[in-house]
């Protein structure tokens, strides 16, 4: 059974870091994605960042473009997002998330439970 933790989540003032972590156990296969996303209250959850296994590929989200950085370990399974320049409105539940293609279609397969983000300006 695939788990993914998440960790690394906190309060922080405007302009801090945090750096999030996924730990991930269980995969039987690499997933063909990986990402981050993200859900403020009363907002829809989306992703804010995604590798891809089959190609170089890194997405981000306009909005985080420069600020935030997702990398990974392959070796160790972890999964990480380093965040600069936080803003208030970065403050939402983190959650990593992993995938595979249905065709054409990302399937988000798997998920972690969820650090919660926290910005004061």
């Amino acid at each position: 059974q695939v788990q993914l933790v998440e960790s690394g989540g906190g309060s922080v003032q405007a302009g801090g870091s945090l750096r999030l972590s996924c730990a991930a156990s269980g995969y039987t296969y690499s997933p063909n994605f990986k990402g981050w996303f993200r859900q403020a209250p009363g907002k829809e959850r989306e992703v804010i960042a995604l590798i891809s296994m089959d190609d170089p590929g890194i997405y981000y989200v306009e909005d985080v473009k420069g600020r935030f950085a997702i990398s990974q370990d392959k070796a160790r399974d972890m999964l990480y997002l380093q965040m600069n320049s936080l803003k208030p409105e970065d403050t939402a539940m983190y959650y990593c998330a992993a995938g595979e293609w249905a065709g054409n279609i990302r399937k988000w397969r798997y998920w972690g439970q969820g650090t919660q983000v926290t910005v004061s300006s």
